[in-house]
């Protein structure tokens, strides 16, 4: 019971914000600064859900999780991450054996996604610029309309939308799916739990028939020397198997794609994580992310595309400082790359210093760029018209330099432009690039053998 100091309180700070200054007792600062309202939010709410889970499970939910979740509660990094190595490790999810840890059953059911996007989700709020942080959340959530189906793919794409949505849950404004777990099953019975009464979520049928559907696609590709790099395909006693990355994010795909053709009446909304070849001619751009329209687009407009451009345009702006232009070269973009982000001279920097600073937010706002940049190329290489083709390839090429000069040491940006240079016989600025990627990153191996592909 509230004593007569706390009653006044609560009268006077009204009943709108009640929940906030609980928060506040619950989440007190800390020595590294108070934690955020979000995270705070969040975090009570995961909480909150893996008891609701728990009552409906046999296995017990192993202390480590409340111990886990009091460290986040007092900001405790240090222990925080240690418990959840521990917490990983006792899932064996992603390893054979748990050293120095029984494994626990009850962190194979539904209660481990909860447990995931809290570790997933105190990470990016630990790793990311606060205000980078909270405009990306806040401009992807603001570009997706009440109902629609969001699909995150990057790690702030999934842990920092589903933070910022899902902290308020009464305030939930839209569907979120994370495009790289739709195989795992545990993961897909707590989505059936949260939203089963208002979309049509695939059954475990359903996930086998895409790994069916994708391996009878693989055989045939096989035959023909057609596999995707790095596709890890073996032939067992006449069977075929499948592994790796890439095959399990194909098959994630095509899950993804039975939740689209489920759902007509619903918009979905994408932030890519692995190109899938499918959804290109769904796709359009929306802000940071696409849409991903339930039928092929027969076109991508004029002004569809300028308004991609002229958000974009604003974005690196207030990240990098508004001098990219159509005529800028790869030379002075290089040029930019060795300024900034290998001698950290700031001097005459235009940007946000916070943002030149951050390199997970750089990583991720680069990814995005890039991914549209795939969009527009994938348009180019398709359009038969000569003016379409043209405009197509001048989009993509000032995309990929946004993209590239918002952090020139992403493997996938690189690799990207890169291929797109040498597609448009422009080798020497190819050679530029990966060259400056590499000083800024040495001890990265997949920039060598770029280099040495692109100088044979």
């Amino acid at each position: 019971m509230l004593g007569d100091c706390e009653t006044h309180t609560v009268r006077k700070i009204g009943k709108t914000k009640l929940f906030a200054f609980a928060l506040a007792i619950l989440f007190p600062a800390t020595n590294t600064g108070a934690t955020d309202l979000d995270l705070a939010r969040f975090a009570t709410a995961k909480a909150h859900e893996i008891r609701e889970f728990a009552d409906t499970t046999t296995n017990k939910v192993p202390a480590l999780v409340w111990s886990f979740f009091d460290a986040v509660r007092v900001d405790d990094w240090e222990t925080a991450t240690n418990l959840a190595d521990r917490l990983s490790l006792a899932s064996g999810r992603y390893v054979k054996s748990a050293t120095n840890e029984t494994l626990s059953p009850a962190l194979r059911t539904v209660i481990w996604p909860p447990i995931s996007e809290m570790i997933g989700t105190y990470e990016q709020f630990h790793n990311w610029d606060t205000k980078w942080l909270h405009r990306f959340g806040r401009e992807i959530i603001e570009s997706i309309p009440r109902d629609g189906i969001y699909f995150g793919g990057t790690d702030p794409g999934r842990f920092i939308i589903t933070a910022l949505a899902e902290s308020r849950r009464e305030e939930k404004p839209f569907f979120i799916l994370t495009q790289n777990q739709l195989v795992d099953e545990s993961y897909l019975a707590r989505q059936r739990r949260l939203y089963s009464k208002q979309l049509h979520l695939p059954t475990s049928n359903d996930v086998a028939t895409a790994m069916g559907e994708y391996i009878a696609d693989v055989q045939e590709r096989l035959k023909h020397d057609k596999l995707k790099p790095g596709e890890d395909i073996r032939k067992v006693n006449g069977r075929v198997e499948v592994s790796g990355q890439v095959a399990v994010m194909e098959i994630n795909g095509l899950v993804a794609k039975c939740i689209v053709t489920n759902n007509p009446d619903r918009k979905f909304y994408i932030e890519e994580s692995f190109t899938l070849d499918w959804m290109y001619p769904h796709l359009s751009p929306q802000g940071l992310i696409f849409e991903l329209h339930t039928k092929p687009l027969k076109e991508l407009g004029n002004q569809e595309v300028q308004q991609d451009l002229d958000y974009w345009k604003r974005t690196t702006g207030d990240a990098i400082g508004d001098w990219l232009a159509k005529e800028t070269s790869v030379r002075e973009i290089c040029g930019f790359a060795d300024k900034v982000h290998l001698r950290k001279d700031l001097t005459g920097y235009k940007g946000d210093p916070a943002f030149a600073k951050n390199r997970e937010a750089q990583m991720c706002f680069s990814k995005l760029r890039s991914a549209i940049a795939g969009l527009y190329a994938w348009r180019e290489e398709h359009a038969n018209d000569p003016g379409e083709k043209l405009r197509f390839q001048q989009a993509a090429d000032l995309s990929f330099r946004q993209a590239y000069a918002l952090y020139p040491a992403s493997p996938e940006a690189v690799y990207r432009y890169a291929n797109f240079l040498t597609g448009h016989g422009r080798q020497d600025d190819a050679l530029l690039l990966v060259k400056t990627s590499l000083r800024l990153d040495p001890d990265n191996a997949y920039f060598p053998d770029l280099l040495k592909s692109l100088s044979q």
